[in-house]
This record gives C-alpha cells, sequence and structure tokens, in this order.
C-alpha cells in the first residue's frame, strides 16, 4: 500500500463547533462523516420512490422520505457503534481504525453501549411512524444489525451480510407505501445487495494487508488480484436487477432507463479507474457510490412520475 486514508475526519466542522465531550460520540455515530449514510438511506428512497402509490398518498412521500433521513442516519450511527463494540480490539491493530473512539479510549465499551441504546429507542420512535409490516421489518432487520460484525471472523463474505443491512430499506421503503412485500421489492432488495458488494469490497482493499495480518476475512482478500473484475461483475448484476425491479415495478421505461444508464456509467468508471494498492483512491470510489444511488432515485421517481 502506498498510502494510508485516515479513519477519523478531526478537521470536521461538526467537531469544530461541538463541545468536548461530545466529539467522541459523534465520531462513534460517525456522524462527523455523514456522506456514506447516504448508502443506507438511497435503498429506502429507492423502495419509497418505485411502490405504486395508493389514492390519496401525496404529501405522505415527503414525510416518509424525511422520516427514513432522520433513521438512515440513528440506525447507521447504531450499526457502526456494534461494530465498534464487537471490534474494539481488531481495531486497535488497524492503522485506519486505531484512533476509533473505543480503542483510542475516548468511550469506554459501557459508555458506547448506553449510547447504542439510545440510539436504539430513538430509531424504534422513528420506525411506530410507519405501519405493522413496516416495523415488523425494521425490528427483524436488527439480527443482522448485531450480527454483522462478527461475519468477518467467520465467512469470506462479510459484504454480502453487510449488504443484506444496508439494503434492508429497499423492502421498508416499499412496504411503508404498499403494506405488503412483492416481487420488484425483492428483486431491488437483491439488486441493492450487489451494489454493496461492489461498494465495500472497494472499501476493504484499504486494509487488505491489516486484515491479513489479524486474520480477519473479506471479499476484498478473497478475490485478490481479480478483486476488479469481481467488482465489475457486482456492478452489472446491480445494474440488471434495478432495471427489471423498475420496470416489474410498472415505471415509465424512458425516463428510469436514462438514469439507470447514466448510473450504470459511474459504475464502470469506478472499476475502470480503481487502483486497488492505494487506499486512498479506494476511499474516494466508495465514497462516489451515493452519485449512483442519487441517479437511480432520480430515475425511480422520474419513472413513477410518468408511468
Amino acid at each position: 500500500m502506498t498510502d494510508i486514508a485516515s479513519d477519523m475526519r478531526p478537521q470536521s466542522r461538526l467537531l469544530r463547533w461541538a463541545p468536548p465531550g461530545a466529539r467522541p460520540y459523534l465520531m462513534l455515530g460517525r456522524l462527523d462523516r455523514p456522506k456514506p449514510v447516504m448508502l443506507l438511506l438511497y435503498p429506502c428512497w429507492w423502495g419509497l420512490a418505485m411502490a405504486p402509490r395508493p389514492a390519496g398518498f401525496g404529501w405522505i412521500d415527503l414525510w416518509y422520505a424525511v422520516l427514513f433521513g432522520v433513521g438512515a442516519v440513528v440506525m447507521r450511527g447504531a450499526g457502526c457503534t456494534v461494530n465498534d463494540i464487537l471490534d474494539r480490539d481488531f481495531d486497535a491493530q488497524v492503522a485506519r481504525t486505531r484512533t476509533r473512539p473505543i480503542p483510542s479510549g475516548a468511550v469506554s465499551p459501557t459508555q458506547a453501549v448506553l449510547f447504542l441504546i439510545a440510539q436504539l429507542l430513538l430509531g424504534f420512535l422513528i420506525l411506530v411512524q410507519f405501519n405493522g409490516t413496516t416495523v415488523g421489518l425494521g425490528i427483524a432487520s436488527l439480527v443482522v444489525v448485531f450480527t454483522y460484525p462478527l461475519m468477518k471472523r467467520i465467512t469470506w463474505w462479510p459484504q454480502a451480510f453487510l449488504g443484506l443491512a444496508f439494503n434492508w430499506g429497499a423492502l421498508v421503503g416499499w412496504t411503508a407505501v404498499t403494506g405488503e412485500l412483492a416481487l420488484p421489492s425483492l428483486i431491488l432488495f437483491a439488486a441493492g445487495i450487489c451494489w454493496t458488494l461492489s461498494y465495500d469490497t472497494i472499501y476493504a482493499l484499504q486494509d487488505i494487508e491489516d486484515d491479513a495480518r489479524i486474520g480477519l476475512k473479506s471479499t476484498a482478500r478473497l478475490f485478490g488480484a481479480a478483486a476488479r473484475r469481481w467488482v465489475a461483475g457486482f456492478c452489472a448484476m446491480t445494474v440488471l436487477g434495478i432495471g427489471a425491479a423498475g420496470l416489474l415495478a410498472g415505471l415509465a421505461p424512458l425516463p428510469f432507463l436514462l438514469c439507470l444508464a447514466a448510473g450504470a456509467a459511474q459504475l464502470a468508471w469506478q472499476v475502470a479507474t480503481l487502483v486497488p494498492d492505494r487506499p486512498a483512491d479506494c476511499l474516494a470510489k466508495f465514497n462516489s457510490n451515493r452519485w449512483f444511488g442519487l441517479m437511480v432515485l432520480v430515475g425511480l421517481v422520474a419513472g413513477r412520475a410518468f408511468a
């Protein structure tokens, strides 16, 4: 590796303005780095945008979008807190993560657990604003949220389990409108998992040497020199899956597919320009996935509007 992409962002404006005592908790919940939360939020908005509208839905769309936005911030923070609690000993041995609040000693494991409970309570208050099916799905997602951090110890495919957690929102967004699951939402969910496999394999390339040294597994280590080809394959399945889901859901093909084509070009750029042995480049490519998510969202909204 030719450079190290630091995990903490002490120059964050939020950290500079926050009281000193709050800063470790803001970092623990990753509120100093809000960009990746979009990777959790976009599937929620995708499902919401793709679902067929019942009569009189109207402004509920906007309200649900706001609820999903707040919920994504809270639950991303909860997921990161769980991850940091369970991985604190490993994080202390990895250059990118050793300055996180728990391994650095800024927050104790007990304090982190209390912070986690507060985040989960807030997340539940948001969840109960939806219908019963959505509430049930939201509660079920906690199984994945709490087990994902353990997967890198026992399987070469922890990125697949992250995909389950990060794309659960596709199901939740759809059921928030329709009250029930349907084939398009399940295909969208599967496509989202492929998307996560692509971007989190890229992310894991940053830690490939440290992970090998301490015995943690990842798709980046599994694929090795073939990582670029695997990422390309996951990207292709992502685009095909989203396209199939949108068409099955009855979206207007022209605006939807035009935006999806733009998203496909963004993914192709990632694969073509990726420098696997440069952590800073891997992080930049990982962060660029928010643009793919936005292009898909615009296509889903337009496709539904003109359907």
